[in-house]
């Protein structure tokens, strides 16, 4: 007769003085350099967590970078052009993010003289900023004693408690851990180590400074999977004279990038196109193999012809940016 299953131990075996000693201390040792984390500037706090919702951190790292030369704090950003914002933010997707991004500096200049609110709650009042968004730059910037809670730190509670615990009580499970007197440093810790350490597939538990105090120690087990996403083939058509190109802009109806400049979309049938190369794009839900040709001067189609050095000004989609790259236009 084989043993019986170890029962996961209860969040009362996390002491969290201790798992906050332990947590902090690998902190300081082990922490990224990462460009928002030199000092606590709200502003920098906000457009980091901004930009790293639903995006690598390595996507992000020079997107960021540039972002700040163009718009190196609240009152440069709320007094640009939308189109400019859109333009610096091409290439990380879900731009409804920049969007919210630029109306809420203008909130803060407006209403706040262009300091941000110093508390969560303030926070969550402006456009684009959630619970966790709020969260973050508050304990980081102003050190408010409130926890966070992204997939990383899902991940990092889940298995401590050995239990799946989700919503409302996540966030207690969460804020039951947390060092109310360095929360910004240890809810950068709890995200650090979900990320680097206590991975979703192989976590590194040899590794983990909190090893000792973790019910679970490896991984839970796993939900049902959820539904491969939606394939599909789409034909666009790469169009070019001297030093131009032709792009369509998405109407400003859409409810997805609307506004964005894109290449034509085209039907293989019709027109003298030359193959040049296929690539890969994930939109949303679907997954997209995407055949683009060469095309001669477009007939028909509502667009224009934009020159070169214009369209790193342009806010472009983040798969004609992709084919620009790829043909070496951009």
């Amino acid at each position: 007769m084989g043993s019986p299953k170890r029962k996961p131990r209860s969040s009362g075996h996390a002491d969290p003085r201790i798992f906050a000693q332990r947590l902090l201390a690998w902190y300081e040792g082990h922490k990224r350099d990462l460009p928002w984390r030199k000092d606590r500037d709200p502003y920098r706090v906000w457009l980091s967590e901004i930009m790293l919702q639903q995006t690598r951190v390595a996507a992000v790292l020079e997107h960021c970078r540039l972002f700040l030369k163009r718009f190196p704090n609240t009152r440069k950003l709320a007094a640009a052009r939308e189109a400019s914002v859109l333009a610096a933010w091409s290439g990380l997707g879900y731009y409804r993010r920049a969007r919210m991004l630029h109306a809420a500096a203008k909130l803060v200049v407006k209403d706040h003289a262009g300091q941000f609110p110093g508390n969560s709650a303030e926070l969550r009042n402006l456009p684009g900023i959630g619970r966790y968004t709020a969260a973050a730059i508050a304990s980081i910037s102003f050190g408010e004693p409130v926890a966070v809670v992204d997939g990383n730190v899902e991940r990092v509670v889940q298995r401590v408690v050995g239990d799946r615990v989700a919503g409302d009580r996540l966030w207690q499970v969460a804020g039951s851990l947390l060092d109310t007197k360095h929360p910004g440093n240890f809810n950068q810790a709890m995200m650090e180590l979900g990320a680097t350490v206590c991975l979703p597939r192989q976590p590194q538990c040899l590794l983990c400074p909190v090893s000792a105090l973790c019910a679970a120690r490896g991984e839970l087990e796993r939900p049902a999977s959820v539904p491969r996403q939606q394939k599909c083939e789409i034909h666009l058509g790469l169009a070019r004279r001297a030093r131009e190109v032709f792009l369509v802009q998405r109407k400003q109806k859409e409810s997805l990038m609307p506004g964005m400049w894109e290449l034509p979309e085209f039907s293989p049938a019709n027109g003298n196109t030359k193959p040049l190369f296929s690539l890969r794009h994930s939109i949303t839900v679907t997954d997209y193999t995407v055949q683009v040709s060469e095309m001669p001067r477009p007939n028909g189609l509502a667009g224009k012809w934009i020159p070169t050095p214009r369209l790193a000004l342009l806010p472009l989609t983040g798969l004609a940016r992709k084919i620009l790259r790829r043909a070496e236009i951009i």
